[in-house]
């Protein structure tokens, strides 16, 4: 286990927001942008097990922790501002991304000289409707009536594996509090809003991926295959055929969460593996 003295720093973003960022080990400097309804700390494991060859910098994305807000604004064009503002700062040319984080990732590399390689995992690249955005009226409705329990079922219901969809809402709410700890709830619920916003986001930037063919880098995609639905699998070969340098990587045993929660030295081991 790497014990490396975790350290906190900040940045100023193009329009003067503040971002923070996790730092951890020594070595060639990568950025990791985490994903929706997370914060820099959920992907600890991951940092430190990179952190055994390289500088590691976790952003806390804008709306988390110690960083500012999202702001009237809000768009992915923000956090590519973001993620820019980081590399400069610290000269990184590695950079991970990890779902919705991953969207962030492929967005602030493309046309971007100076990101050398970007890896990738579950990036939320939404190819004709694959990922789903019915559930955003429900969701917002039960926000705007203060139910954020009920509104994070509606999410989970609509983006969580395919036996989970099958559960009825009433026994979801239940279950919830029962599968995730105290902390990590409390994490979830108090970023809906900023969840609401990204998703809007993944769904207007749908079928924009061909927009990735303009990334110079070589990149990492990986996926998990536990809990893949086909559309999933279809939308990742079709994502993968846009980069001009890519290798992909399957995790059969990983789920969506391999990266932060279920695999994350398996993950760093593979993207150290790219980067080195």
């Amino acid at each position: 286990m790497n014990t490396a003295i975790e350290t906190t720093s900040t940045v100023l973003s193009q329009d003067g927001t503040t971002i923070s960022y996790l730092s951890v080990g020594s070595g060639p400097a990568v950025i990791v942008v985490p994903g929706a309804l997370s914060l820099a700390r959920d992907y600890t494991a991951f940092a430190r097990a990179l952190a055994e060859h390289f500088t590691v910098h976790t952003m806390e994305r804008r709306g988390r922790g110690q960083s500012g807000p999202q702001g009237s604004d809000y768009s992915i064009k923000k956090e590519r501002e973001d993620v820019l503002a980081l590399q400069r700062q610290t000269g990184a040319h590695l950079l991970v991304g990890h779902s919705f984080g991953g969207l962030v990732a492929l967005e602030s590399a493309r046309n971007n000289q100076a990101f050398a390689r970007v890896a990738v995992y579950d990036p939320g690249v939404s190819i004709n409707g694959s990922i789903p955005v019915a559930w955003i009226p429900g969701y917002e409705k039960k926000l705007a009536e203060n139910k954020q329990l009920d509104a994070f079922v509606e999410f989970t219901l609509a983006m969580g594996p395919e036996s989970a969809r099958k559960t009825p809402p009433w026994l979801m709410k239940r279950m919830l509090p029962l599968f995730l700890k105290s902390h990590q709830l409390k994490t979830i619920l108090s970023l809906l809003q900023e969840n609401l916003r990204e998703h809007k986001e993944v769904a207007r930037l749908d079928n924009s991926y061909k927009n990735y063919g303009e990334i110079t880098a070589g990149v990492l995609l990986m996926y998990g295959g536990k809990g893949h639905i086909p559309q999933a699998d279809t939308s990742m070969k079709r994502l993968a055929a846009v980069f001009p340098h890519v290798e992909t990587r399957e995790f059969p045993a990983l789920d969506h969460f391999g990266l932060n929660k279920t695999g994350p030295q398996e993950v760093a081991r593979a993207v150290s593996e790219y980067f080195l």
